[in-house]
């Protein structure tokens, strides 16, 4: 099953075609860290994560986990954990994004395994897809609305792709 990001407002499965939104700048085939931009590629789909205080657990053939309130993704090039899942540890001082959000953005997300085997600092991270409400640009990530989220989950599995264009 291949996920199909066809521009920065439409994303293809299967049969479904949903409404989604990409980085401020666009898609882009060289990604660097912060730059608003979504890196174009094919890319494999890692864990799926989400807020079980907010969502019942999501029919996925993905593996889940919950989030809770110390789990953050490293966004910090300096670190060695750099483009990880991390246990927030306030004491350290690295960058790095919350999963245990205020917002609805995180309730669910997919990680899009981009810069995520051998890592290269700079080059991206926490690049993810994820929720939105009102289809304003992301940071990077490529976001959808809750129902077609829902609907992805079901129909994906492990061996499943994206792809950018």
């Amino acid at each position: 099953m291949q996920i199909i990001v066809k521009n920065k407002d439409t994303l293809l499965c299967d049969d479904f075609k949903f409404k989604c939104c990409v980085g401020k700048k666009g898609i882009r085939k060289r990604k660097k860290e912060g730059d608003y931009s979504t890196p174009k590629g094919t890319y494999s789909l890692g864990k799926l994560y989400y807020r079980s205080d907010r969502i019942a657990k999501p029919v996925s053939k993905l593996s889940k986990k919950v989030i809770k309130k110390s789990l953050g993704w490293c966004d910090d090039p300096t670190s060695r954990f750099y483009n990880q899942e991390i246990t927030i540890n306030k004491k350290k001082k690295i960058k790095f994004e919350k999963l245990y959000r205020i917002d609805s953005k995180y309730n669910i997300l997919i990680v899009i395994n981009y810069n995520t085997k051998k890592i290269i600092k700079n080059k991206g991270s926490a690049i993810f897809l994820h929720l939105t409400k009102n289809y304003s640009p992301t940071r990077g990530c490529v976001a959808l609305k809750k129902k077609d989220m829902l609907i992805l989950c079901k129909i994906i599995n492990k061996n499943s792709k994206i792809k950018i264009t």
